[in-house]
């Protein structure tokens, strides 16, 4: 019995000459691997439908915990506005790898909504550092070291807060404060609305670069110092960015 899932081919391996194992997050499984037989072959009807990034309806016969097998493809969306800049598709890389580690550590499904809007935010031209941040922020709960946004990392006061750090693990209060890098109270506010905001409701995003800076910087030393998660897909958008401050 065939049945349709909706998923991202988050990797690809290949199996024999001529075909592809796909490894597919999907909204009705989670994380699955399926065969798709000749998808190699330049005569294949699934060859333009097995690459990386695919999201789409995969029509498969499932077995739990087993390889699956694909029979077709429905593409939703080619991601055509990604797939066209450099930089983008480092984003792209990056949110997929970053969703799928998280996924492997908590298994939640909302985690692949979280993705798909993203990328489709992305997609229509919104920010992609604001959003690739505000997906950082959402996956942080599902690692077990999610930020709380009310009160001092050392010391659990909700008053006088003066400054967030990635050290630290978070807000810092005045009495708590050891000379860390002051962060603006406008960054702070961002960042606090990042954990609440609908990623699809989203429509407009216009922050300065100096709090964008600073929230990416942020997370960077809380995920690095936190979470444990290496991902080289990150390294690829900072030499990207480096490259450009450069010229």
């Amino acid at each position: 019995m065939i049945t349709k899932v909706t998923g991202i081919v988050v990797s690809t391996v290949a199996y024999g000459d001529t075909s592809l194992i796909l490894n597919i997050l999907t909204k009705e499984y989670g994380l699955i691997g399926v065969m798709a037989k000749g998808a190699k072959s330049m005569k294949s009807r699934l060859r333009a439908f097995t690459e990386k990034f695919t999201y789409g309806s995969f029509y498969i016969y499932y077995k739990e915990n087993k390889l699956s097998t694909l029979k077709d493809v429905d593409v939703i969306n080619p991601f055509k506005a990604i797939h066209q800049d450099i930089f983008l598709i480092g984003y792209l890389n990056y949110a997929t790898d970053l969703v799928t580690q998280v996924y492997k550590q908590s298994e939640q499904s909302y985690l692949f909504d979280l993705l798909i809007d993203t990328l489709t935010k992305i997609d229509e031209g919104l920010d992609p550092q604001v959003l690739i941040n505000i997906l950082e922020v959402k996956c942080l709960p599902f690692l077990g070291v999610g930020l709380s946004f009310d009160t001092c990392a050392r010391c659990g006061t909700p008053k006088k807060i003066v400054t967030i750090d990635g050290d630290a693990g978070g807000l810092i209060c005045q009495n708590c404060y050891q000379n860390e890098p002051i962060v603006s109270i406008k960054s702070i506010k961002l960042l606090r609305s990042y954990n609440y905001i609908d990623i699809k409701s989203i429509t407009k995003l216009d922050i300065k670069e100096e709090n964008k800076k600073e929230i990416d910087h942020f997370l960077n030393t809380y995920y690095s110092r936190y979470t444990g998660l290496y991902l080289k897909s990150k390294d690829f958008i900072t030499k990207l960015k480096d490259s450009i401050s450069e010229k």
